[in-house]
């Protein structure tokens, strides 16, 4: 009996060893790949957020191409050689989630020519409407300065800096505003100093 007991922990140990020899070298070898997908990710974001064609074939070179990734003061921008258009991306949490993404401005730095949403975990249909084109092309021509304002809608038209919230989701939208006024203020500083 003691002996079937322990042929059976051996075999137990073994295939645990096993199995975590195969886990380890799946995560070794698919962490490359992972990190380009990422990379790819964020150039495609950039480069549709400047109005630049690419493909999965060439999206490396389209990037390098136009795009420069300009380091000031810790934070990353990427800047179209051609338009002066500044990216950089945001991070913040939501209600049920972080917000992630990116927003392009104007060579002015305060003017959005685009934002895009890569992640958010907001209620579908509701605050899930942060991520969607319709919502998001509500900020082109918005002003950064002195903060965005997502208010409620109403009969008034919206003040340069101003859009409109998303109906049913207005804790979505506040936590949206001040993800994106925190992470213009933070970076204000070193914005002034790209292209200089």
């Amino acid at each position: 009996m003691m002996k079937r007991y322990f042929q059976m922990l051996r075999f137990v140990l073994i295939m645990g060893i096993l199995t975590s020899i195969v886990f380890v070298g799946m995560e070794i070898w698919t962490a490359p790949l992972i990190s380009a997908n990422v990379a790819n990710e964020l150039r495609s974001t950039i480069l549709r957020a400047n109005g630049i064609s690419f493909n999965t074939g060439n999206i490396s070179s389209v990037f390098s191409e136009n795009i420069e990734e300009v380091e000031v003061d810790g934070f990353l921008f990427f800047v179209n050689a051609s338009t002066g258009n500044i990216s950089f991306e945001f991070e913040g949490g939501g209600v049920w989630g972080p917000i992630i993404g990116v927003v392009t401005l104007a060579s002015d730095k305060e003017t959005i020519v685009n934002i895009r949403v890569t992640q958010q975990e907001e209620t579908p249909g509701l605050g899930g409407i942060v991520a969607t084109e319709a919502y998001l092309s509500t900020f082109e021509g918005i002003r950064f300065l002195p903060n965005i304002e997502i208010n409620k809608p109403d009969s008034e038209s919206n003040k340069p800096n101003e859009v409109d919230s998303i109906t049913g989701a207005t804790r979505t939208s506040k936590a949206f505003e001040g993800i994106l006024n925190d992470t213009y203020s933070a970076r204000l500083a070193a914005l002034a100093k790209v292209g200089e």
